[in-house]
């Protein structure tokens, strides 16, 4: 299983993965980089038990959703502002609570400033935000140029990356008995490994983030909760405090023995944390 997203639907005339899970109050979840909507997988039943109903879809060029061929396509954070909004609408949405890790917290920032009324609620995981992103390795891997890491041998890429998607979390051996081949397997192979440099890690811009920073303010015109793992080795818990601090309002919770992957570590406690803040905010 690559995906939660067993539907198809044309945004933008791209082809999205997506699908719905349960009946109640609208919910969206946002994955991030370089996962999908698999990374929700133990956290939508608790939420569809709580009452919710759980629209998810892979992003523009992730997961099971179309990987463009033409390099104009935007696969950027900014991208994905417009294929959420049509998703939205398709799902018959005006308006919902969001729920977003990593990049995706980006993406729902962005959302949430540009469509401010279509928001009900705002739950960021360990977000990008700011400058922090991507790492400096990343950056000067970025410097260097990406021909040379999309030519890589096969083996090479897998191993490589393994080893990357295991420091997101505390609990390595949960992750490599679940689903750690899956993770590799979307970003690997003949169409995967070519398509992770040019649909995600060319895009991994702090600019998408950092140009928010006078506006974070405006978030706080809606309920805020931040989840952060206390283990994050990618987003370190100082940007969750400033992050916090940017946002009127908002609440912090740092979740122990947790890694960047906080659904892979603690699922159950961010399920809980996810529909005791929604509960609170009733629509």
């Amino acid at each position: 299983m690559y995906s939660l997203a067993h539907q198809n639907v044309l945004i933008g005339n791209h082809r999205i993965a997506c699908a719905t899970y349960g009946e109640g109050v609208p919910l969206v979840l946002i994955h991030g980089t370089p996962s999908s909507s698999l990374i929700w997988r133990d956290v939508v039943p608790a939420l569809n038990a709580a009452g919710y109903a759980v629209h998810l879809f892979d992003l523009l060029g992730f997961g099971l959703s179309e990987r463009p061929w033409s390099p104009e396509a935007d696969t950027s954070v900014a991208g994905q502002v417009p294929v959420l909004k049509g998703l939205m609408a398709h799902w018959g949405l005006d308006a919902a609570h969001i729920v977003a890790h990593d990049i995706g917290g980006a993406v729902a920032q962005r959302f949430t400033l540009a469509h401010p009324g279509m928001v009900q609620t705002l739950t960021l995981i360990d977000s990008v935000s700011f400058d922090s992103w991507p790492s400096e390795r990343t950056r000067q891997q970025m410097r260097d140029g990406l021909d040379a890491l999309i030519r890589k041998p096969d083996a090479d890429h897998r191993a490589h990356f393994r080893d990357w998607l295991l420091s997101t979390v505390v609990d390595k051996k949960k992750l490599t008995d679940g689903p750690l081949d899956a993770y590799v397997e979307i970003i690997a192979g003949t169409i995967g490994q070519a398509s992770l440099f040019a649909h995600q890690v060319a895009h991994y811009d702090p600019r998408y983030t950092d140009d928010l920073t006078p506006d974070l303010h405006r978030l706080g015109d809606r309920p805020v909760q931040i989840l952060w793992g206390a283990d994050d080795a990618w987003q370190k818990t100082h940007w969750a405090e400033k992050l916090h601090a940017a946002i009127p309002g908002a609440t912090l919770h740092i979740v122990p023995d947790c890694g960047h992957f906080a659904m892979e570590d603690q699922p159950e406690e961010i399920a809980r944390l996810i529909t005791a803040f929604l509960d609170r905010h009733p629509v």
